[in-house]
């Protein structure tokens, strides 16, 4: 635009849905939703407005509200994320919560997380049971580098972050629960070619193989790695449930239990290690 608008000129102008559209204007400003809402008729700064008319543009190419504002709320937790890690999603939160029902909070813990990307799943667990001591993996240095920010921004002094592909390189000594958000998307999926997963890292989408690659490794030496009746608890497709579920049993793995998504999906299994 060649004049320089109002607060709400802009958002009206932008091309975006409105919450998107808020979203970023409050991030470029530095302020709230609700900051805007009250300063409607406020003349833009010219810096700000082409900063936000530049984020608009990129958001109506495609590109992800959490990439262009650097930030993602998870587990009511804010969290730095980038191209590089997944964006965190609600989807994900269930994995937390059934997690959560089976690890007492009135007890030292040890909890892994692999493949942990933002550092999400560990950051919840390490808030939440701040007498468990949390690992957490992922074979990006890159996605490393931003979880253990995230931790210490949160000032989350349980959780420690180690580079390893899987199991190889996790500490030779059993935890009393494992967690995994890992890739499942099958590589022919037509949903990697639509929306947000267009710009999120394909080797967090896609494992190599079928979408169930790596399920079948972290559900396959799970057991190694957990104490008897050690919880192991994983996200996996829409459309996987009763694969994965029939991963967990062929494993060993008794009480297998699952939870919905906000759809009404199965998206999450767990399981206990014999004892």
């Amino acid at each position: 635009m060649s004049e320089v608008p109002t607060v709400g000129r802009a958002l009206a102008g932008c091309g975006l849905v409105p919450l998107d559209a808020q979203v970023l204007l409050a991030h470029v400003l530095g302020r709230d939703r609700a900051w805007l809402a009250a300063h409607a008729t406020d003349v833009l700064p010219r810096e700000a407005a082409d900063a936000f008319f530049g984020l608009a543009k990129r958001r109506r190419d495609g590109e992800p509200i959490a990439y262009l504002t650097g930030i993602r709320e998870f587990w009511g937790l804010p969290l730095t994320v980038s191209p590089a890690v997944l964006i965190p999603r609600p989807e994900t939160e269930a994995l937390v919560e059934l997690a959560l029902a089976r690890l007492p909070p009135d007890r030292e813990l040890a909890i892994l997380d692999l493949g942990t990307g933002s550092g999400a799943i560990a950051i919840a667990f390490a808030h939440e049971r701040p007498r468990a001591r949390v690992v957490a993996t992922d074979r990006s240095a890159e996605a490393l580098a931003i979880a253990r920010d995230n931790a210490q921004r949160l000032e989350l002094a349980n959780v420690e972050f180690l580079r390893s592909d899987w199991y190889d390189g996790v500490p030779a000594t059993r935890f009393d629960l494992i967690a995994a958000n890992p890739p499942y998307v099958d590589p022919e999926d037509a949903h990697l070619a639509a929306g947000d997963v267009r710009f999120e890292p394909r080797a967090s989408l896609v494992p190599s193989g079928d979408g169930l690659a790596a399920l079948r490794t972290i559900v396959g030496g799970a057991c190694a790695h957990l104490v008897p009746g050690g919880t192991l608890v994983v996200e996996h497709g829409y459309d996987q449930a009763a694969a994965v579920r029939a991963l967990f049993a062929q494993a060993g793995f008794v009480e297998i239990a699952a939870a919905r998504d906000l759809a009404g999906l199965l998206r999450v299994a767990a399981g206990r290690a014999p004892v």
